[in-house]
């Protein structure tokens, strides 16, 4: 029997994911302040934002036995999205662990679900998206958080890069590139005949709900 017609799909789903990327990324990149209290008060608007998208999809877009992933890191997502809200918690050390933790633990999952629906529409992306969230984890890892690195521009002035600068930069930067990923991914036409999650047989869903 063939699945229904679903109004919401992984086309959706990836638009609305680009979206909340790219409003991260340009916040980030107008933000003439990189502080930690910045970064994660702009990290936990996306995160949260984030979550509730992701757990919205997990009931429109996939079906069951194929949500495990959508759950996990929109929960994370939420999680990671909440401790970031609190105004005493934004301090340098708790943005990198914070978002190291994040970013791997999501990476890790989304990755991972890439492979589990490879073949299906949108595993590609989550495979590159879940890959560049295991990377912006690593690249946070070798950031030494107390970096201190005073340079001067002839006619500017004496400025300082910090480790925390760095830091929100390269979330800004992940986030500008998801950002685009997910928007071409959303707005690239589909073969009428291309399988989505939602078409997965009772056979091939095996794993979990």
């Amino acid at each position: 029997m063939p699945a229904p017609t679903r109004t919401f799909g992984v086309r959706h789903l990836q638009l609305l994911r680009a979206a909340l990327a790219a409003v991260a990324a340009l916040m980030v990149t107008f933000s003439n302040d990189h502080s930690a209290q910045v970064g994660l008060s702009i990290f936990s608007g996306f995160a949260i934002a984030s979550a509730l998208v992701l757990v919205l999809s997990a009931w429109l877009v996939y079906p069951e036995g194929k949500r495990w992933w959508v759950l996990t890191v929109g929960a994370f997502d939420f999680i990671a999205g909440m401790v970031a809200g609190v105004p005493s918690l934004r301090t340098d050390d708790m943005f990198f662990a914070l978002l190291i933790s994040w970013a791997l633990v999501t990476g890790a999952f989304e990755l991972a679900a890439g492979f589990r629906l490879k073949g299906y529409d949108g595993a590609r992306d989550q495979i590159i998206t879940g890959g560049l969230g295991i990377l912006l984890g690593i690249t946070l890892l070798v950031v030494p958080a107390g970096f201190l690195q005073s340079y001067t521009i002839a006619e500017a002035g004496t400025f300082q890069l910090t480790g925390i600068i760095i830091g929100v930069g390269l979330f800004g930067g992940y986030a500008a590139i998801v950002a685009v990923l997910l928007g071409i991914a959303g707005l690239t036409p589909r073969p009428v005949d291309a399988e989505t999650p939602a078409s997965v047989t009772e056979a091939d869903r095996g794993g979990a709900s």
